[in-house]
Formats: C-alpha cells, structure tokens, sequence
C-alpha cells in the first residue's frame, strides 16, 4: 500500500534570526537524532528524543553560514562569514580543532561517507573548495575552478566522486585521487546558481542537481556516461535535493514563487505529493535519521518537520522473513 504522506508538519519550532540566504546551509539532521541550526551567531541542538533544546555556543565577533555533522555523528562543522570552520565535539561541549584556510564565508559543508568518517569538504564564496582531514591540522586538497560562490557540495555515496555547484551556474565533478585535484568534468546547462545537489542512493552514478530562480530545471545526471539524461522544469526555484535512502524516492524544496515542498517518485520522475506550510521560499532541508522523515527551514524564520518517504526497504525486509519463518515451519511440520 502506497503511503499516505500528510499535508500538514507533525512539529513546527521557531527560529529566530534564520537567515533568508539561499546560499547557505543552516540545517543538519544526525543519525543520532541530533538536529543542528546555526541562527545568526548561535548554534542550536535539538534533540530528537526528548525534543530539548540546547544552546551550544554563541559567537560575539562571528557569523554562522554552514553546519554539518562529520561522518562519525558526534563531531559537528561549524563554517562562519570569516571563513574558518569550527570542529565542535557536541558531547564534551568544546572546540576540538579549528581551520582557517578559506578567506570568505564558507556557505556549504560536506562530510565523505561511513567509510571515511573523518573527511569532509567545504565550499566557499572564495571559489574554493578545500578538502580536511579531522586528524590532520592542515588541509589535505585544495579544488579551484568555479568563478563565483560555491553554494553546492555532496560526496557520491562511494567517496569517489565530489560534486559542486556554483553561482556562475556550474556543475563540476570532482576526484581527489587524481594528482593535482583537476576537475574530472564540468557541466553549464543550467542557466541560475546550482545549489542543490544529490546523489542517487540507489542507482549508482546518478545525480540531481537544481537551478535558482532563473533556472528552475531539475537535471538527472549519469556520472558512467557523463551525460544528461532528463531535465524537468518545476516553474520555481530550486532550493534543496535529497534522497530517500529507504526508497526511490526523492524530495526537493522551492522558492520563487511558490514555496513548495515536492515529493518525488524517483523512477517515473514524477511529483507524488506537494506540500506547502511555508511563508518565505524553503532555503533549508535535512533528511532524518529514520529515513522517513524530513526538516525543512525557512525566511519566514520556522523549522518545519514533515513525513514524507515510505519505507519500501523495510516491509521487504519484513516479507523476506515472515517467508522464511513460514518455510521454517513448514519444514518442521
């Protein structure tokens, strides 16, 4: 049975001072459950499992434009409009380490995969995109090749590929294994800054990307054949791009005009569900830890929480074991 998915939020928190910046990422949802929002100059961890809210840290001299759990969960980043990022180790409440290699304000963080939990990226209106290792001081890659603010980054889900999306409207692919950080291939089709940006779970090498306000196209990417394979106009701004990880299925946040939340089926590549609570367009998204569950963020200063994925992989699993518990007991009758 196909899932039913609610027009209305389940939970709707105030957030003051939420910036109304489509460049940046103010929002990150752990797979521990931890949810962190960088309003203005204050950090704030909402606890999923007893709904709390704890103040991390307010900056006196410092803006927040970025924030990401690291691979391992327990390590958040921390970019700032001085361009230094934070490492804060949410659990003991302290910096553990700080860099400041980039020279403007850093407006997207990206942390590589399971398999490498201790690296992650980071793009700024410096043009660069730098690349750390959490247990190094120094950087270990520096990526230069967008002409205006990097506003999209995402590792594919095998660490091997990084893809970028800029105000000058590009899409580059990156492979920091190759020896001098050389971009592997550069996209312009579309025609507005390229914020959101995911990869397909699923099937391997597939990529959505969205263009802004003069753009408003969803592009299907094959990283195999490195060729487009669909594009679809949505008639608004493209303002974020995530992946179910437990079905196909795939959900993008707009702006201009109409500030929708769209519900996709990533296979027909159709909207299944659109859904609007938001007053200004829908800047922020991050997918919950279940899978199933989405947060979004908003100019109009809220946090909005939606359920919207099924979870196809689940009732599979389920079936495949009541059939082998019925096999079972056949074969002890």
């Amino acid at each position: 049975m196909q899932k039913k998915i609610p027009k209305a939020p389940y939970k709707v928190l105030d957030a003051p001072q939420l910036k109304d910046d489509f460049y940046l990422h103010l929002l990150d949802w752990s797979q521990k459950d931890f949810l962190a929002v960088g309003l203005e100059k204050s950090i704030y961890i909402w606890e999923g499992k007893s709904s709390k809210v704890v103040n991390l840290n307010n900056y006196e001299n410092e803006v927040i434009s970025a924030v990401s759990w690291t691979g391992n969960q327990d390590i958040l980043a921390v970019g700032l409009y001085s361009g230094q990022t934070d490492i804060w180790d949410f659990q003991a409440n302290k910096i553990i380490t700080s860099y400041n290699e980039h020279s403007d304000r850093i407006g997207v963080i990206a942390p590589m995969h399971q398999s490498n939990p201790h690296i992650f990226s980071s793009g700024s209106q410096d043009k660069n995109i730098i690349t750390f290792d959490l247990r190094q001081k120094a950087l270990i890659s520096r990526c230069h090749g967008h002409s205006q603010e990097i506003c999209g980054l995402k590792w594919s889900p095998d660490d091997r590929l990084l893809a970028s999306g800029g105000n000058d409207n590009k899409l580059f692919l990156w492979n920091l294994k190759k020896i001098g950080n050389e971009c592997e291939k550069k996209f312009n089709a579309h025609k507005s800054a390229v914020k959101a940006i995911d990869w397909s779970p699923h099937k391997f090498g597939f990529l959505l990307t969205g263009g802004g306000t003069q753009d408003r196209t969803i592009k299907l990417w094959s990283t195999q054949t490195m060729k487009l394979v669909e594009s679809i106009d949505t008639e608004s701004q493209v303002c974020n791009i995530a992946f179910s990880k437990n079905s196909h299925e795939f959900v993008s946040t707009h702006g201009y005009s109409d500030n929708l939340i769209l519900v996709w089926d990533a296979d027909k590549m159709e909207v299944k569900a659109s859904l609007k609570g938001h007053k200004d367009r829908v800047i922020f998204l991050s997918v919950g830890p279940d899978g199933e569950k989405i947060v979004t963020g908003a100019g109009d200063e809220t946090i909005r929480f939606w359920d919207v994925f099924e979870n196809k992989f689940d009732e599979e699993e389920k079936l495949i074991q009541r059939t082998k518990l019925n096999i079972d007991s056949f074969e002890l009758r």
